[in-house]
């Protein structure tokens, strides 16, 4: 290899395969290449690499105000900067291995997060039946204590029920006319928040729920069914509160029950 001239550097050499350099800057440096081979050959390999990393992140890149005086300001200042060639290598070197350490640390400490399947986070609206259908099994089989405070004290489970949930004037459905008689209630969370499930029975002994709770959404349905084996629920949301009923009857006299409960509670 040719002796090198003490104005052409490994950083200008760096500067050209970025098409950093200044025009006149650019042709001695052209000059010089087709003096050194082995430069020219370096300056390739830094050129391909280049065009391969824009390939690379070419859908992500973003223009932004101010670009082009970075790149002003890198060219001023390149030929001002001569590093030493040992100095620029270990530099490199350094840089190199500092990023593989961080590559290795980040897929250490994320990577097993990575390879374990998140479980979807349902929705207020669509966790409502669920939670409905689970009070449901859990409380209506129960025979000796299906709830908290019983029938003959509704007013103070409306009250203690409405307290908790923040809710003023909660209610507790009548279902008289349709055969059933209030069990009483109880409290549960729904949705991470206090809710209140209201249990009723008709004269044969068929128990129904109606569960009550907070709906963060504060989105307005209209009236949904979901089924699982032989519990149904009606259910819906109506600004920021959500209702369940659910129960093993028929569906049209779920139905029957849901329209009235929508009646009640909006009046």
């Amino acid at each position: 290899m040719n002796e090198r001239k003490p104005t052409v550097t490994e950083a200008d050499l760096h500067a050209f395969a970025d098409g950093l350099l200044p025009p006149e800057k650019q042709a001695e440096l052209q000059a010089w290449l087709t003096e050194n081979p082995e430069d020219a050959a370096a300056v390739a390999a830094w050129q391909v690499q280049n065009d391969d990393i824009r390939a690379m992140f070419s859908p992500y890149a973003i223009s932004k105000d101010g670009d082009t005086d970075l790149i002003s300001t890198s060219r001023s200042t390149l030929s001002a900067q001569a590093i030493p060639p040992q100095r620029s290598r270990r530099l490199m070197m350094l840089a190199a291995s500092l990023a593989l350490f961080v590559a290795g640390a980040a897929a250490g400490h994320f990577g097993p997060d990575l390879l374990v399947p998140r479980e979807l986070q349902l929705t207020s609206i669509e966790a409502l039946p669920q939670q409905a259908h689970s009070a449901f099994v859990v409380y209506a089989s129960d025979i000796r204590h299906p709830v908290e405070v019983g029938a003959d004290q509704e007013a103070h489970l409306a009250t203690w029920l409405g307290k908790r949930m923040n809710v003023a004037g909660l209610k507790v459905p009548s279902l008289q006319t349709l055969g059933f008689q209030l069990v009483g209630g109880r409290l549960l969370p729904v949705n991470g928040t206090p809710g209140a499930l209201f249990m009723y029975e008709n004269a044969s002994g068929q128990r129904l729920t109606v569960l009550v709770g907070r709906n963060s959404g504060n989105t307005t349905t209209s009236f949904r069914f979901a089924s699982d084996k032989a519990v149904e629920t009606f259910y819906w949301i109506d600004g920021d509160l959500g209702y369940a009923v659910t129960g093993e009857i028929s569906r049209d006299m779920l139905q029957q029950v849901a329209d009235e409960c929508y009646r009640q509670f909006s009046s």
